[in-house]
């Protein structure tokens, strides 16, 4: 699969989590950061998201320990949360 093609499909999975919460967080750091993934960040990533959104969302809000997996420079980035764009 082509370098577009697994991003248009990683953005699709990033923003269609179930709720609108995990949407923000995890579509917004997408949108935020994804263009300018490496190759290994592109499967980090496509890795990442077989986890369940409240893990994902307890780790990005550090209320639960960070599995050694996850860490790094990519959950790093996603825990600034300064991505995420709330709607008035």
């Amino acid at each position: 699969m082509d370098r577009d093609t697994r991003l248009k499909r990683l953005r699709f999975r990033a923003w269609h989590r179930g709720t609108k919460e995990a949407d923000l967080m995890i579509g917004g750091f997408f949108d935020h950061c994804g263009q300018d993934w490496s190759e290994a960040e592109i499967a980090w990533f496509e890795d990442f998201l077989e986890e369940q959104d409240v893990d994902i969302m307890a780790w990005a809000m550090r209320v639960q320990p960070i599995p050694t997996r996850w860490q790094g420079p990519m959950i790093d980035r996603l825990c600034v949360l300064d991505f995420v764009k709330v709607e008035k």
